[in-house]
């Protein structure tokens, strides 16, 4: 029996109005197990429309509250390590005891998340001149996207939205249409834990997808991890519409 993969728009599961689906197989004997719908653009700016709209409360929610959310977020994925590492394996093919070490090292950055009233304190430096002194504000840059790979598909999203989130940003996830399932159920725990709605959006798809994250005037960061090729065409074109980007190509650097 197969089973369909949803989009998490504003805190709810919503499936994708598109035709267009993606085949989604058992690693472990190569059987089509299921399928994901592969949103279109207009479906892409409506998740961006409503991250607009949770950003604005969401920013201006103090520090210290929006690192309790993670607390919980964290509690909550150790509660359902075994479901989760199960989601991985399913879809991906690592072993369960590579999936738990997976989950493991993608939770240390929520771990690190858990810690944002610190590091957002910035700086303050008395006399820099006559008169004169300097200090930093940390402040949220908008709505992000992250754009993750099949290889990991636990840890390298929680390297994105954990930290960007407690931040005070909004998240838009477009995860690998090859094993989706472990994002959305990321997605539904955090909304357990007390984010709210809109705040982290998934969505499925391919290109069409990648290409209005990247040319959005409303998306002001873009975070991706994947092939050298792939990472120069989001580096060059976020780029070009004036975003900041992280493009991490063929599992080496920036």
């Amino acid at each position: 029996m197969t089973y369909r993969v949803s989009n998490f728009i504003n805190g709810q599961p919503q499936e994708s109005r598109s035709e267009r689906q993606g085949a989604i197989f058992n690693p472990a004997c190569g059987k089509l197990q299921g399928s994901v719908g592969l949103s279109s653009a207009a479906e892409c700016q409506e998740a961006i429309a409503i991250a607009e709209r949770a950003f604005a409360d969401w920013s201006q929610t103090p520090p210290l509250v929006r690192a309790r959310v993670f607390f919980r977020f964290k509690e909550l994925m150790e509660q359902h390590r075994d479901e989760l590492a199960q989601l991985i394996s399913r879809e991906h093919g690592k072993v369960f005891s590579d999936a738990q070490g997976e989950l493991t090292r993608g939770l240390e950055v929520v771990e690190f998340a858990c810690g944002i009233p610190h590091l957002l304190k910035g700086e303050h430096s008395l006399n820099v001149g006559r008169g004169v002194d300097s200090y930093s504000m940390m402040q949220p840059v908008g709505v992000c996207a992250g754009i993750t790979p099949f290889n990991f598909p636990a840890m390298v999203p929680l390297w994105m939205f954990p930290v960007a989130i407690a931040c005070g940003n909004t998240f838009i996830l477009k995860p690998s249409e090859k094993d989706p399932s472990l994002s959305l159920r990321m997605a539904e725990l955090l909304k357990e834990a007390g984010l709210p709605d809109g705040v982290l959006n998934v969505v499925n798809g391919d290109k069409e997808v990648v290409d209005v994250l990247l040319t959005d005037p409303r998306v002001g960061a873009v975070s991706f991890v994947g092939s050298t090729p792939i990472a120069q065409y989001i580096y060059a074109t976020a780029s070009a519409h004036g975003k900041r980007v992280q493009a991490l190509g063929g599992a080496k650097n920036h």
